[in-house]
């Protein structure tokens, strides 16, 4: 009977072990995605930074260009600063919900591993 049990006990763990696992490596799968993004986001902010920086040096009456598919639109100076610059706050913020996500996603990885590592010793 006692043999039943702990056979019984046994299979329970590993099952509940190979769950942790899979979240373990969909988290895993998930902070490789989401690093990507931030690193995507970090140089579209980079490069509207530095286009900033490049057109505040112009003359407000100098005429600049916006790509829009396969033509360019002429916009002033003044308009094209001000949305650098909210494409610069809108990255910013998309940055701060990624990074929270990836330290979501990393305790929940961390989390998993524990709990992996103590289920293996205690069963040992």
């Amino acid at each position: 009977m006692a043999a039943r049990n702990y056979i019984k006990l046994t299979l329970g763990l590993s099952q509940l072990v190979r769950e942790i696992e899979s979240q373990a490596i969909a988290a895993q799968q998930q902070i490789g995605l989401v690093r990507t993004q931030m690193a995507s986001k970090q140089r579209e902010m980079r490069l509207a930074q530095l286009t900033r920086s490049e057109i505040s040096s112009l003359p407000p009456d100098t005429a600049v260009y916006e790509g829009v598919g396969k033509m360019f639109v002429g916009l002033p100076v003044p308009t094209l600063q001000e949305k650098l610059s909210s494409q610069v706050k809108e990255n910013e913020t998309e940055l701060e919900a990624l990074s929270k996500r990836l330290h979501y996603l990393e305790t929940t990885d961390k989390n998993s591993r524990e709990h992996i590592e103590k289920m293996l010793k205690g069963q040992a």
